[in-house]
């Protein structure tokens, strides 16, 4: 089964237990996988659906934290519920060892010697942390260990 089967199954099911808060983001998530489609005449596969959700767990912590600063907590946990909800259907998340593994085989595998290659090292670890990792914190990590 897909990911996106997986999901439709699971709007079945919050429809049938009517939880709506997670049916609401499970039509949200279904949306947004249709809209992309569309727009691109494709069928998303499951590396696609992976880098929608992503995309769409980094805008809610965008909004997390401007509505924090606004002082609306309430809207901050509604946004906070539905990455919950999103997260669900993303592979387990990579651990600090990990990632750190993956980005030295990265910059050996490029041959990277400088902030120059950062595109090629960014092109090798990016289909590997796909929905796995925020890949502007391992941008960071990058530039941390590449030399100037």
């Amino acid at each position: 089964m897909t990911v996106k089967e997986h999901i439709q199954e699971d709007m079945k099911t919050a429809m049938r237990t009517q939880d709506k808060e997670r049916l609401a983001t499970i039509r949200l998530i279904l949306a947004a996988l249709k809209q992309r489609e569309v727009d691109e005449r494709i069928t998303l596969s499951d590396a696609d659906v992976y880098a929608i959700l992503d995309k769409m767990v980094k805008q809610r912590r965008d909004s997390i934290t401007q509505f924090e600063t606004g002082g609306r907590s309430d809207l901050a946990e509604k946004e906070a519920k539905e990455i919950e909800v999103i997260q669900a259907y993303l592979p387990s998340q990579l651990s600090e060892t990990e990632i750190n593994i993956l980005i030295d085989s990265a910059i050996t595998e490029s041959g990277a010697a400088s902030m120059r290659d950062m595109g090629k090292v960014m092109a090798i670890l990016k289909p590997q942390l796909q929905g796995r990792a925020d890949i502007g914190a391992v941008s960071v990590k990058i530039k941390t260990k590449l030399p100037s």
